[in-house]
């Protein structure tokens, strides 16, 4: 599954990118999410609108990402913790969407190349890189290492299910969906509390229904957008 390897953010590059992070919202449910545009998310995506010109230059390099990282200043790390906290979610959509009688595994497959999942290795790689900066580094990369492997044969394991072949069990996917969001969990340990805590409001109010909009949100929304 080399193609998770993705640029920063939301890009638009590789299978695993979607073209724009447009203002979607994450159901947890069985059904496949629906994702939406309205005026708090439109308000939401103006938080991260400087993520969707970054060009993918990660993927096309053979060094490491850390060379990458090095060349590159990180954007502050509360930019990248509620695409993370997204992604858990979204991740979590994908395993109810294996309950049914007859699970959609081409539809899993496209969750994890849609959406906040499509650029999760560069951004969960850079939270390590804060964390190592704070003292954290070895457990946040072995996290980052332990959930894009599980993901990786997550993908595998959905591919050989669409081909019909009878070891892809959906127990099997579940225990590497949960690898992976048990590794993400422990990712965000390392994230100081304020900045998670934020990142939890805005994934929060990207996920929360049109109609429960209110104006008082305005100034608050307009709070987290200073952050960056």
């Amino acid at each position: 599954m080399a193609s998770l390897g993705t640029p920063a953010h939301v890009s638009s590059n590789t299978a695993l990118q979607c073209s724009t992070w447009k203002a979607k919202r994450v159901r947890c449910a069985v059904s496949p999410p629906t994702w939406r545009e309205g005026r708090r998310t439109v308000s939401f995506s103006l938080l991260l609108s400087h993520l969707l010109l970054i060009p993918h230059r990660g993927a096309v390099q053979a060094s490491p990402f850390d060379n990458y990282i090095k060349r590159k200043k990180l954007d502050p790390l509360e930019a990248y913790v509620p695409a993370v906290i997204l992604t858990e979610f979204q991740i979590k959509d994908l395993e109810k969407t294996l309950e049914g009688d007859e699970p959609q595994y081409d539809f899993c497959r496209s969750l994890l190349r849609s959406g906040p999942a499509a650029s999760l290795r560069m951004n969960i790689r850079a939270v390590a890189q804060y964390a190592s900066d704070s003292g954290n580094g070895k457990t946040a990369f072995n996290a980052v290492d332990e959930c894009l492997r599980s993901l990786e044969e997550l993908d595998s394991l959905l591919l050989h299910a669409i081909r019909n072949d009878p070891e892809a069990s959906v127990k099997s996917m579940k225990a590497k969906i949960n690898s992976a969001l048990n590794a993400l969990d422990s990712l965000l340990k390392t994230v100081p509390s304020d900045v998670l805590s934020k990142g939890k409001v805005i994934a929060d109010l990207y996920r929360e229904p049109e109609g429960e909009e209110t104006e008082n949100l305005d100034p608050e929304l307009k709070q987290l957008e200073s952050i960056l």
